[in-house]
């Protein structure tokens, strides 16, 4: 597991209340994978809620911004460790990483029905 996606997993977010500047509306599922180590590492798909210009983005108390087409198979940074990401919406025929498939890629409990329903239409 990850160093990062993992560490967050270990806490538990459920009782966290998001800060008022998060909101439902400015939030979508979208899958995230880690290429910190390599093309292919770990993935979810989970909430990921906006900043109000849009520009940042935040998932489960990880703060990323843009590569601006300066990453390698990336395109988003994580601001703590500099880490690389891949951040996009889900592909209704689950074909997220990088070279197809989506072996090990875990789905966030709280998006499970609503994922569910949209790979459904």
């Amino acid at each position: 597991m990850s160093r990062h996606l993992g560490k967050q997993e270990e806490q538990n977010h459920d009782d966290e209340e998001l800060p008022s500047e998060f909101r439902l509306s400015r939030s979508k599922i979208m899958y995230i994978e880690d290429k910190s180590e390599g093309l292919e590492g770990e993935a979810r798909i989970g909430r990921v809620y906006f900043s109000k210009s849009g520009k940042t983005l935040y998932y489960k108390g990880m703060k990323f911004q843009s590569l601006k087409g300066s990453g390698f198979k990336a395109n988003y940074f994580e601001t703590e460790s500099g880490d690389h990401f891949w951040i996009s919406g889900p592909r209704k025929d689950q074909n997220d990483r990088l070279y197809g498939g989506n072996s090990g890629v875990e789905i966030d409990k709280d998006v499970q029905e609503e994922y569910s329903a949209y790979i459904a239409t």
